[in-house]
């Protein structure tokens, strides 16, 4: 029993080291050769994960095998066009000028239905709203609207909005987050002062932020949780 939840643990840690090294893409947008390698990957870790009569080097070299045939077509796709087509595919259009292609529709296995459903993931409920929708090659359904149903942009009204940047964490859970502190050129002490001006202690706050026109969120931790 111990020796299998050692195992677990030695096939849990390659497996993970495996995935990160292979990217940080979502499940929902792997190409099919990604989606292929990982199913084999969970396959080849659960059989010496289980069976303590396998040794846990066969499980662990065919996983680095898989991943260094991932880093290989990667690298192809990056050099090759043609390859990246052959390997993943293309992209499908389903919707062209608003009109739906049945052929396409068809040749990728699409009931209307689906493309319904789809297009309300992408908070669009008429399909009538829609100018172009694409069918990409990790499965996701690109949707451009009718230029009069897209929501508006500053741009549309000759607006120019401020900067804004990026919102960086100062506190998370009382920790002190040093390196966004010293990202935006502040330490310690201006912390503290900004902090005393919610009546709070850095350690009392649940989450404190700063945007980019330099206001400040802060929240404090409840009490007894």
């Amino acid at each position: 029993m111990l020796i299998t939840f050692f195992r677990s643990i030695v096939l849990y840690i390659i497996v993970l080291i495996v995935m990160r090294l292979m990217g940080k893409r979502e499940i929902g947008q792997l190409q099919p050769f990604e989606l292929a390698i990982s199913i084999m990957i969970a396959d080849l870790a659960s059989i010496p994960m289980t069976d303590t009569g396998i040794p846990i080097f066969n499980g662990i070299i065919p996983i680095l095998g898989l991943l260094i045939m991932h880093l290989l077509i990667s690298i192809i796709n990056l050099k090759s066009s043609k390859a990246r087509e052959i390997i993943c595919g293309r992209p499908s259009i389903l919707i062209y000028r608003g009109r739906i292609n049945e052929k396409n529709l068809k040749k990728e296995r699409f009931t209307i239905n689906e493309l319904e459903e789809r297009l309300r993931g992408s908070n669009v409920v008429n399909l009538g709203d829609v100018e172009y929708a694409i069918l990409e090659t990790s499965g996701q359904v690109t949707v451009i609207q009718k230029p009069d149903k897209r929501n508006t942009i500053p741009q549309d009204f000759n607006i120019m909005p401020e900067y804004e940047g990026i919102p960086y964490d100062l506190i998370i859970d009382g920790k002190v987050m040093y390196d966004n502190l010293k990202a935006i050129g502040k330490n310690y002490n201006w912390l503290k002062k900004e902090i005393e001006k919610f009546n709070m202690k850095p350690d009392e706050v649940l989450i404190a932020t700063i945007d980019g026109r330099g206001q400040i969120f802060c929240q404090e931790k409840e009490k007894g949780v």
